[in-house]
């Protein structure tokens, strides 16, 4: 029999430092398998992707994650995660994408966050305590949980196109804060800056950032999406997931860098492998996703929820 796990299924038992703990062990394995990020442009404004497999050592089972992504619609990208025993194939569920995708790119971001940015002081101002984010949409509400999650977050800064929307995921955060109106004046004034937009023209240059700084750009994560300048990455110390998929289709090659500009992958840092921060460096994480992080929340929930969801027999 195979689960049906929907967004509130996964929602109900969704269990965040479990899956933070999950990313991180995920993070210091190598991988045997080289992960396939497949992506195919469609008739119009959408994109179709596929991740597999989904892998990490000790989880009996694995990922095969399937995606349309169409920025217009709500939300933008939608599909299914399918869970199989890793010993014989059986599909063990069927889950969300939407759901499954959101949270772990969130979680996995902040943790990378967590590790390369400045030890938050004890002050309320002090370097490391202010978080700014740049597109005020989902995605960086679930990285903010995350960050929340592993160390005080004491102010936010926040920016996005509509200043309505800014100001409405400002007012749900629980979190001091203020709405400016423009990228800069996130980066004046926050020690973090979660990046998470749809844009194709760099928001920050390397003349709008101080030392010491950490930036993390989500949205860079297809061909010809852009949030962060050639400069600015050519001058910051870059940690990345994947090497190859950052040139093939993430920040660095979106702005004609190649892999001499990444300093390291965050295994490399997680591993003592390679350095992470220096003193008064600009640091930045620009991941593109792996398959192997879908399984790093599928799972758990797979186990907390799979007396509790809907089942059928695809095989009757």
């Amino acid at each position: 029999m195979t689960v049906l796990l929907t967004r509130s299924d996964i929602l109900r038992v969704l269990d965040v430092p479990a899956v933070l703990a999950a990313l991180r062990h995920g993070f210091r394995q190598a991988s045997p398998i080289e992960p396939l990020r497949v992506r195919t442009d469609l008739p119009g404004p959408g994109t179709a992707t596929a991740l597999l497999p989904g892998l990490i050592p000790g989880i009996p089972a694995y990922t095969v994650k399937v995606n349309a992504k169409f920025p217009g619609a709500r939300p933008a990208l939608r599909g299914v995660v399918c869970l199989h025993d890793l010993a014989d194939g059986t599909l063990l569920a069927v889950m969300d994408s939407s759901t499954i995708t959101a949270w772990r790119t969130g979680l996995a971001a902040a943790l990378a966050t967590d590790l390369l940015a400045e030890t938050p002081g004890t002050g309320g101002d002090d370097l490391g305590g202010t978080v700014g984010v740049v597109g005020a949409g989902v995605q960086a509400e679930l990285t903010l949980a995350g960050l929340d999650a592993l160390r005080p977050v004491r102010r936010l800064v926040v920016q996005d196109l509509d200043p309505g929307r800014a100001a409405e995921f400002l007012s749900g955060q629980g979190i001091p804060g203020v709405a400016v109106g423009s990228p800069q004046e996130v980066a004046a004034a926050a020690d973090v800056v979660i990046l998470a937009t749809w844009s194709r023209e760099p928001l920050l240059t390397a003349a709008d950032l101080k030392p010491g700084r950490q930036l993390t750009t989500l949205g860079a994560d297809e061909p010809g999406k852009v949030e962060l300048s050639a400069d600015l990455l050519s001058a910051a110390r870059v940690i990345v997931d994947d090497r190859t998929l950052a040139v093939q289709m993430g920040a660095l090659g979106n702005v004609g860098l190649t892999a001499d500009a990444i300093h390291a992958t965050l295994t490399e840092v997680l591993t003592g492998a390679a350095q992470g921060r220096r003193a008064d460096e600009v640091t930045v994480y620009a991941p593109v996703g792996l398959p192997w992080q879908d399984l790093a929340i599928a799972w758990p929930v797979f186990q907390a929820a799979q007396h509790d969801g809907q089942a059928i027999d695809f095989l009757s």
